[in-house]
């Protein structure tokens, strides 16, 4: 029997943070990305996640963050039960932190065993502190502690390397133009002439470098805009039109596969 409960928590006083929390039996998420700054825990079940090629086996009390963009995507064990939780923070509110800090929040981590239990404490603290509407001074301090932990030096974390070179200052160059005209219909035609290169080969190595087509790509750009869209409750219909869906259906079947709820139902459990 399968079995899904998903809630997301705001507080409109402080706009810059959203709180997951999932159960689930068979609930995997395709390849996604998010607009925010995001850290999992996982409180019940394993999940082989995939980030940027790689993979990582996280279990029961294993802490995983993702900066702003990182595509990923977490397969559970097929029939067994899953639990996580996850915050999402706007790229903005981390501006104030030390240089180094920030520097270090761009990488993606599976914390080491030392660390993960402190940072699950704060995580705890912040998520708690979200979902029953605490005082907006308690909920972004306990936010605070929790991001300095995570950025804690620890030789334990386990860090994805980064790659360089033509081709992926190329792949960036084509998102980029996708970022800034997502809602549009983009043609192949336009990124060849941005790129300079074949529409076979700029397929090939978009996909190489980011692990999805380019359409794929643009629509995770919309559906996390459709999110904040919805934050503001906004009519769906109005929404789907401004993110370039050509109708609503095409809008929840898009937004349900990558969201793992329906646009309706995100935009009631805020």
């Amino acid at each position: 029997m399968t079995k899904r409960k998903i809630a997301f928590y705001r507080d409109e006083r402080l706009p810059f943070l959203e709180a997951k929390r999932c159960e689930a039996n068979e609930l995997a998420y395709r390849k996604h990305f998010h607009e925010e700054y995001s850290i999992g825990l996982i409180y019940e079940g394993a999940t082989n996640a995939w980030c940027e090629g790689r993979s990582f086996r996280v279990e029961t009390g294993n802490v995983i963050s993702f900066p702003p963009h990182m595509l990923h995507a977490c397969q559970p064990e097929p029939g067994a039960d899953w639990k996580y939780k996850m915050l999402f923070i706007r790229r903005e509110w981390l501006e104030g932190l030390e240089r180094n800090e920030l520097a270090r929040l761009r990488i993606p981590f599976l914390l080491g065993d030392a660390k993960r239990a402190r940072v699950s404490l704060h995580f705890e603290g912040t998520m708690n502190a979200l979902e029953n509407r605490r005082d907006p001074l308690e909920v972004e301090s306990t936010l605070i502690e929790l991001i300095q932990e995570v950025a804690r030096r620890d030789e334990e974390d386990q860090a994805h390397g980064e790659r360089l070179g033509q081709d992926l200052r190329t792949a960036k160059r084509i998102k980029e133009y996708i970022q800034d005209r997502f809602a549009e219909r983009i043609t192949l035609e336009e990124l060849e002439r941005e790129t300079g290169i074949s529409r076979f080969h700029l397929i090939r190595l978009f996909k190489r470098d980011v692990h999805l087509p380019p359409h794929a790509y643009q629509n995770l750009l919309r559906v996390n805009h459709a999110k904040s869209e919805l934050a503001k409750r906004r009519p769906i219909a109005e929404i789907a039109l401004e993110c370039g869906f050509y109708d609503q259906s095409h809008f929840a079947r898009t937004f349900s596969r990558i969201v793992g709820a329906s646009p309706r139902s995100y935009s009631l459990s805020l």
